[in-house]
């Protein structure tokens, strides 16, 4: 329960993607008081590419809160800004900017805190959440941390976990987290408010990184288990979606399951495609059957594998990934 008895902090919210929107409005329905927003600049975004502000920006003019949208954060104009509203606090979560120390240092407490999607110190970076599912992770979690210098490295005030869900992709545990964020940040809040926060050092040697997702993370190499596939595939959906290619297009698959080899069952190559005993389509791997349940091919709308395959048939023998 927040201790009332403190004085209400002014708080700058830091944050650009959907993941933080629920942070915000928490802390704009809250006690404190939030005189300030900063998140990325307006970008071109979906398939018209029209220039749209980010889901924190959107957030921040609808609740009619000032908002700063740099291009750099410590340039000395969103310096000078930030200083303006007698700062007691800011609050991160998934700004998207580095953030130096001339503004970590600029509240009045002299420091920032961050929400970030993982169990620190495993999964420091940018891709914490689809790191964890691509790594096999059963439990996950946020940890409210300081900001210094070195990326994610800040001692922790709070962890709070959750278990990850065995068919559970990177889109529907970012939502859970984004809610999970914001409880842990409010209860991070009133301990400082309150004088109570307990910082713990990070153990650095139980370290692990997890770094920004790029297109070769997201293709499949049906040489792998198919297992693993499944996990690949998890951690990449919806964006930006694991992929393969089919007579030399992309071919994303945005769910699928796996099915271990029958004893009477012939190998086959890696990315053979089959049918199996009741019809169902699967791709041949390292180890198992790759079985796709959900499929988009580049430009078009996600499909189930079933309306996929009446626009597409995909013959037995059709090899997947070949170029």
């Amino acid at each position: 329960m927040a201790d009332i008895t403190s004085p209400p902090l002014r708080i700058a919210f830091f944050g650009t993607p959907e993941i933080a929107v629920p942070t915000l409005l928490r802390l704009l329905a809250g006690r404190h008081e939030v005189p300030v927003v900063v998140s990325q600049p307006d970008r071109r975004r979906g398939r018209g590419r029209k220039t749209c502000p980010s889901p924190v920006s959107a957030a921040a003019e609808a609740a009619g809160i000032p908002l700063l949208r740099p291009e750099r954060v410590g340039d000395a104009e969103c310096i000078d800004a930030l200083a303006s509203h007698a700062l007691d606090l800011g609050v991160v979560v998934a700004f998207g900017q580095f953030l130096p120390k001339t503004v970590r240092s600029l509240p009045r407490l002299g420091y920032l805190i961050n929400a970030h999607a993982s169990l620190l110190p495993r999964h420091r970076g940018a891709a914490p959440i689809n790191h964890a599912i691509l790594a096999g992770d059963s439990r996950t979690g946020v940890s409210v941390m300081r900001i210094e210098r070195e990326m994610d490295a800040g001692p922790v005030a709070r962890v709070h976990e959750t278990d990850i869900g065995e068919d559970e992709d990177a889109g529907s545990l970012g939502e859970r987290l984004g809610e999970l964020a914001a409880v842990a940040i409010d209860a991070a809040i009133e301990t400082i408010a309150a004088g109570t926060v307990h910082w713990t050092e990070q153990d650095a040697a139980r370290a692990t990184v997890a770094p920004k997702i790029g297109k070769e993370d997201a293709r499949l190499d049906f040489g792998e288990p198919a297992e693993r596939l499944v996990l690949r595939v998890r951690a990449m959906a919806p964006s930006p979606g694991a992929w393969t290619t089919q007579a030399g297009e992309p071919l994303r698959i945005l769910a699928a399951r796996s099915r271990p080899f029958a004893e009477n069952e012939d190998a086959e190559a890696p990315g053979t495609v089959r049918r199996n005993a009741e019809g169902r389509l699967q791709i041949a791997t390292a180890s198992g059957w790759l079985l796709p349940e959900r499929v988009q091919r580049a430009g078009g709308k996600t499909l189930d594998i079933d309306a996929f395959l009446r626009g597409r048939p995909t013959p037995d023998g059709t090899l997947l990934g070949a170029s």
